[in-house]
């Protein structure tokens, strides 16, 4: 903060401001992808936005642990699309969607919820170390001939009435699909519908993925075996389990054919019977530690009727494996090793807290989705982009201009050191927006365009509050140079208090507002603050040098457009001894 009295240097905050701004330029030019520029909204380089409202099955408001998981699963999908740039943020009870560029088509078909499904496995091709298990909690130890790569595990139930018995895979399941690995569900019309060649291309992958005769009715007819070979070897040649794979299947797939499939790391290939069991029909589904065995396990529980066709299942296909998919991909497939026939499960494996937790999500969540309502979709064409991104960038310029012209004619000299902290406020609040837009990556659109045209107002009633104040001191006798400290003493008060409420009403906007009106509360607010920056560092000690300067031009009132305070100031003194005069001669 600038000294009140003559003690201030100027030199020394001057120098200071250049160092903060050589700092935030290296940053800028020397770190992240090097790219000098702000990031922009889809309103300003093209793309689409979309607004999805999350409600759940009975049309209650979501919990927030819910809604990250919706998050989660649909930014999955939005990062399979393959279009760097594309963002997912709750905002409330909303889910944004934002796609820059012209695939932003495909984001309005990303709400559907995610399906998920119990399958029995019939043919694996695998990548990975065999599978893990899934016991019943209350299981003492394993069924003989389970198929387990680690020794069998302690009877002895762990401490706190967990539950005991669950043998460990050398591989934990895939609980948590790469980004990139995701497929990207089928393109979208303008009004969200899929379009008539995306309903080729699902129609296509269910004829090949989803045939009938992969499985044949009769394993004992040789020429339906035959064909239920053809069928395989084209169904699994014709899906690649790679990242960035783009499969029309995912989330479409029909649940009463089989399906040839990936998991979500992309390291086996599945040959998947019909759905047995929906994932509606999971109860509850919990991470926990094992205590006894050491590792992570996920419980899960089923409802009534999930309980009977699980019990039904587990009780004729022990050894053999359950996959549980999700949009179409399968997030996990351990082996089972008894009949559980009370429904608790717990699945083992090699998890760490972070795997446990996110299939225990999924589980959960898949089972319960979320329902969404698009409540608002935007596409933004790229020509229209760049014509919102002239429009405000003119916009701005004409402000600036107005304001330079203003401060010209009236403060003149003065006028000049306004402009210049104009300009160096600006090189300071764009530096801040190219290192915000990459370190938590704030997107600077139309909104926050108008919130720093509006903040040029904010910054340059600084500058007039304290010249304004100069001007009162000078008023009452002083010189410019012992104006100046007495002025800035209490014009920062009232700089202060301003900038305090339009910095309190920008935050209070921001915490209330959803949506756009988030980017214009954002801007203004940063730009107050900074505002703050350029009036202490540079606006002052400047004012204060052209105070202490021996030039005549600088030091003359006139040409810094005080001239007309300083005569009056002159009249008043002059008239005062004559009307004493006055008065003593009567």
């Amino acid at each position: 903060m600038a000294s009140p009295a003559g003690h201030l240097r100027p030199g020394r905050y001057l120098a200071f401001f250049i160092l903060i701004i050589v700092a935030l330029y290296s940053l800028v030019f020397f770190t992240g992808d090097g790219k000098p520029t702000p990031k922009l909204g889809i309103d300003l380089q093209g793309g689409t936005r979309v607004t999805l409202t999350a409600r759940t099955p009975d049309g209650g408001t979501p919990t927030r642990e819910s809604l990250d998981q919706a998050r989660q699963i649909i930014e999955t999908r939005v990062n399979g699309i393959g279009v760097s740039g594309a963002k997912v943020v709750l905002d409330g009870n909303n889910v944004v969607i934002t796609v820059p560029g012209e695939q932003g088509d495909q984001a309005k078909n990303l709400g559907k919820t995610a399906k998920l499904g119990f399958r029995k496995v019939v043919q694996a091709v695998p990548v990975t170390p065999a599978a893990p298990s899934v016991v019943p909690p209350a299981s003492p130890s394993p069924t003989p001939g389970a198929s387990s790569s680690s020794p069998p595990p302690s009877t002895t139930p762990p401490a706190g009435g967990g539950a005991p018995g669950a043998a460990s895979a050398q591989q934990p399941p895939s609980t948590t699909p790469p980004p990139s690995s995701t497929p990207a569900p089928p393109p979208a019309t303008p009004d969200g519908s899929i379009d008539e060649r995306a309903a080729q291309e699902i129609q296509a992958a269910q004829a090949i993925r989803q045939n009938p005769a992969l499985i044949p009715a009769n394993p004992s007819d040789q020429a339906a075996t035959a064909l239920a070979g053809q069928a395989l070897q084209q169904a699994m040649e014709s899906i690649t389990c790679a990242p960035g794979a783009v499969d029309p299947l995912v989330g479409n797939d029909d649940p009463k054919k089989p399906l040839v499939t990936c998991d979500t790391k992309g390291t086996e290939k599945f040959l998947l019977e019909p759905e047995f069991m929906p994932g509606t029909d999971i109860s509850t589904a919990s991470s926990t530690y094992d205590t006894q065995r050491g590792g992570f396990v996920v419980n899960l529980s089923f409802n009534s009727a999930g309980t009977k066709t699980w019990g039904e299942f587990t009780s004729a296909n022990q050894g053999q494996r359950a996959a549980f998919v999700l949009d179409t991909e399968v997030v996990s497939a351990p082996n089972i090793q008894v009949a559980i026939l009370d429904g608790n499960t717990q699945i083992s494996g090699s998890f760490t807290q972070a795997e446990a937790k996110n299939l225990a999500d999924v589980l959960k969540y898949g089972s319960l989705p979320l329902s969404f309502t698009s409540s608002d979709a935007t596409t933004v064409s790229a020509t229209l982009g760049l014509a919102s991104l002239q429009a405000g960038l003119i916009a701005g310029a004409i402000g600036l201009g107005v304001v330079f012209i203003y401060c010209l004619i009236y403060y003149r000299l003065l006028g000049l050191l306004t402009i210049l902290s104009l300009g160096l406020s600006f090189s300071l609040v764009y530096a801040v927006l190219v290192l915000i837009g990459r370190g938590i990556g704030y997107t600077l659109d139309l909104s926050g365009v108008a919130g720093l045209i509006i903040a040029i107002g904010i910054t340059a009633d600084s500058f007039v509050i304290y010249f304004e104040r100069l001007k009162d001191e000078i008023r009452e006798g002083r010189s410019f140079r012992s104006a100046v400290p007495r002025g800035w003493v209490r014009a920062r008060r009232t700089i202060l208090a301003s900038d305090g409420v339009s910095f309190l009403a920008a935050a209070i906007l921001f915490w209330l507002a959803v949506g756009e009106v988030k980017g214009f509360a954002f801007t203004l607010g940063m730009s107050t603050v900074l505002d703050l920056v350029v009036v202490y560092l540079v606006t002052h000690p400047l004012v204060a040098m052209v105070s202490k300067s021996k030039s005549k031009i600088l030091s003359n009132p006139k040409y810094l457009g005080l001239g007309a305070v300083q005569d009056l100031s002159t009249s008043r003194k002059a008239a005062k001894p004559a009307v004493g005069a006055t008065v003593k001669e009567a």
